[in-house]
């Protein structure tokens, strides 16, 4: 009932629930994966990522980001320079077997759906990833 009238509750409710159980309270890490940047004080609200926070954002290692202006020329750029995505075209992936030209979309001819390729964005994350395992590794609990 308490998470019924809290604001942006999605963003603490599986935590407090897992942190609330028995079984998995002793088995989380403490990182959520995010990047944002903050206000200033009092970092109540996470300031608008732009074109200028790019650079920070991508070494960060962060899975996920927030918050993002709609349309602003920094989702753009994740979609080119990440996600090598082009415009109304899904992200490729080693699935995607078509021919890359300007005219044609890679992902338009499909291979195996469950290969993986792992680009240069999820070594920075894998980094991310065991830095978190190594601090939860030397703490004995992470609910507080």
């Amino acid at each position: 009932m308490y998470f019924n009238n809290v604001m942006l509750s999605e963003e603490s409710y599986f935590q407090s629930v897992i942190c609330n159980s028995p079984e998995f309270k002793n088995t989380t890490v403490n990182g959520d994966l995010r990047y944002m940047t903050w206000d200033n004080p009092p970092k109540m609200e996470p300031h608008h990522l732009r074109v200028s926070d790019y650079d920070q954002m991508v070494q960060s290692g962060a899975a996920f980001a927030r918050m993002f202006q709609e349309n602003d020329p920094v989702l753009d750029m994740v979609d080119e320079k990440i996600l090598k995505r082009g415009q109304k075209q899904a992200a490729p992936g080693a699935w995607c077997t078509g021919r890359n030209s300007w005219w044609s979309d890679p992902c338009s001819q499909w291979g195996e759906i469950n290969a993986m390729k792992p680009g240069p964005q999820a070594k920075k994350f894998n980094e991310t990833v065991t830095n978190l395992l190594d601090v939860w590794n030397s703490q004995s609990n992470q609910c507080k």
